[in-house]
């Protein structure tokens, strides 16, 4: 027997807000007293800001990878055992959507619930009753939130059947805001989510689908 889904609203209690500490790198010295025309003090100032340059962008780097994290916009994907529940948030930022994490597992007959953070988006499940190809396993229930534009409105879908499933947003799915549900600790031969993107979906689709297949196959120890 399949739960419906079910949508409520609720305001945000508090919205706390952090404040970001940027470190600034670098080496500054002042060069007033100096002679233009100087040419050693030119190159010493010249080797000197190459290797503050050289390691100002280590930085740099360090801190791209910290903040962006590839995929994950900065935010740990790591997937877990399975929980009784598990929560996503549907966001709009850095000029990008995304669900956050990208990848949830709950047990058989548990419950996710998605909230809305920022933007208007939807969660819909890759299915044939919302024309779309099946990317959940078969027999499994469909879902689809419609439109969720309320800050801090819920859609919840409880999930009666093991295996794993993808989802996108409507109006972003192209922008690569897809994400995956695992249930329980199916096998991950014979999952229709887990093989070949599907051909008629765009490219970014289609990448992003891979990209999650890998996260999925890793959390169930199936590599390749």
């Amino acid at each position: 027997m399949t739960t419906p889904s079910r949508f409520t609203r609720r305001r945000l209690l508090q919205v706390t807000g952090g404040s970001m500490l940027i470190g600034l790198a670098g080496c500054t010295g002042s060069q007033t007293n100096q002679d233009p025309t100087d040419d050693s003090t030119t190159e010493a100032n010249a080797d000197h800001t190459s290797e503050s340059g050289h390691h100002s962008d280590e930085g740099d780097h360090s801190d791209t990878e910290s903040d962006h994290g590839g995929e994950s916009h900065g935010h740990d994907d790591t997937v877990g055992e399975p929980t009784e529940t598990a929560d996503v948030k549907m966001l709009t930022e850095d000029g990008g959507f995304h669900f956050e994490p990208h990848v949830v597992r709950v047990e058989s007959g548990g419950t996710v619930t998605w909230e809305l953070a920022s933007g208007s988006h939807t969660t819909t499940a890759y299915h044939p009753d919302n024309d779309q190809p099946q990317l959940v396993p078969d027999g499994a229930a469909a879902w689809d939130s419609g439109s969720v534009s309320d800050q801090g409105a819920t859609f919840e879908h409880t999930f009666e059947t093991e295996g794993v499933y993808h989802y996108y947003c409507a109006p972003h799915e192209t922008g690569g805001m897809i994400g995956s549900v695992i249930v329980g600790d199916p096998d991950a031969h014979g999952q229709p989510a887990l093989e070949d993107p599907p051909q008629e979906k765009p490219e970014a689709v289609r990448t992003k689908i891979e990209d999650l297949n890998a996260m999925c196959n890793e959390a169930l120890g199936h590599t390749h």
